[in-house]
């Protein structure tokens, strides 16, 4: 199969000719007919993921396609079935799978990380009858991939550890795939939405995928204009919650300042280690008495209120997708995520060439 691969981190990567995988006994091999370009195969490549340590390397986590092969124990997937995963795929059988928190399963592998993605012909995956989800016929492979990391990701953060509600205000810092997935999310559940970024072609996006409201901000903001003020004004004195879509010291402080009393953060964005220990304003945590909350993913279990949204028009992520590339041009488009206001807005969508 061909493949996109590097051979060190912040090496330029290639389009290769490479095995084909194989099942394992529980698992499956899918064909990759979508599958998505996010800020997170950026923060591997660059070497920010201590799950990559062999190479070379084949990235890509958000994915969907067609059952090729299974395993001789899987019992609920046939070749020939269209599917998708998370990016989080769990074993369902360890203490935390137990609670049906296979998002933070203690055995967890994620495509293009713990092993090869789906940059790629064929992707293989673990555990499938506790990782792959069914899509329904109307559903199309670029649509179904978006789903994987970041608009299942953003529902979870959203919806199941934000608890957004209808008459609340919710502040959105980031609006890459995830921040307009968080946008799109939280008016639907009837919050009226703040988006805030650097980029005027990603709040237009943001508005219209339902915000109510927009803040632009430099790309290196001085004090006093990261939006947090703004935000706390159009909001009548804070956000109800707030999400960091970005992942970056500044936009999770800013986002914290931009909370209301007793208001609610959930991180989604990714703050590597190697960045150092971000800044977090305990003061106002403690002071207002803030809840700040983590969000990893979904299991594939939790998709079905998600997949129902989409099938009765309230959620509509083919409309994130604003951009669809090859495999050839995959090295470049990764390779030019290099600042968080670089490249179109929207989510791109890499859709492999089969023979």
């Amino acid at each position: 199969m061909r493949a996109v691969q590097y051979d060190g981190f912040g090496e330029r990567p290639e389009v290769r000719e490479v095995a084909d995988p194989a099942p394992g006994p529980a698992g499956a091999v899918i064909r990759v007919e979508a599958t998505g370009l996010c800020r997170s195969d950026w923060h591997g490549w660059m070497g920010h993921d201590p799950d990559i340590q062999k190479f070379p390397h084949v990235p890509g986590h958000e994915l969907a396609g067609v059952v090729e092969a299974v395993g001789h124990d899987v019992r609920a997937w046939r070749p020939g079935d269209r599917v998708t995963t998370p990016f989080v795929c769990a074993c369902g059988r360890c203490t935390a799978c137990a609670a049906g928190d296979h998002q933070v399963c203690e055995n967890q592998t994620q495509p293009g990380f713990t092993h090869w993605g789906s940059f790629a012909g064929y992707v293989a995956i673990g555990d499938a009858d506790v990782n792959l989800v069914r899509l329904p016929d109307s559903m199309s492979y670029p649509t179904a991939a978006s789903l994987g990391c970041r608009f299942a990701t953003a529902f979870r953060a959203v919806v199941a550890q934000g608890r957004a509600a209808p008459g609340e205000s919710v502040a959105v810092y980031g609006c890459g795939g995830v921040g307009l997935s968080a946008v799109m999310i939280a008016a639907a559940a009837g919050a009226r939405v703040v988006a805030v970024d650097v980029s005027p072609a990603a709040l237009e996006l943001a508005t219209r995928f339902g915000a109510a409201h927009t803040v632009l901000v430099p790309p290196t903001p001085a004090e006093g204009q990261d939006g947090s003020a703004q935000v706390r004004e159009i909001t009548g004195g804070g956000a109800h919650l707030t999400i960091d879509a970005l992942g970056s010291s500044a936009t999770l402080a800013a986002a914290v300042e931009s909370l209301r009393r007793r208001g609610r953060h959930v991180q989604v964005g990714l703050l590597p280690r190697a960045a150092g220990h971000p800044a977090v304003p305990m003061d106002r945590v403690i002071g207002l008495e803030l809840s700040i909350l983590g969000s990893h993913g979904m299991a594939a279990h939790a998709y079905p209120p998600m997949l129902a949204m989409i099938a009765d028009g309230r959620l509509s992520p083919d409309a994130l997708v604003t951009r669809t590339i090859t495999l050839e041009e995959t090295p470049e488009a990764l390779a030019t995520m290099a600042t968080m206001a670089t490249g179109p807005a929207g989510i791109t969508m890499i859709v492999p060439a089969h023979p």
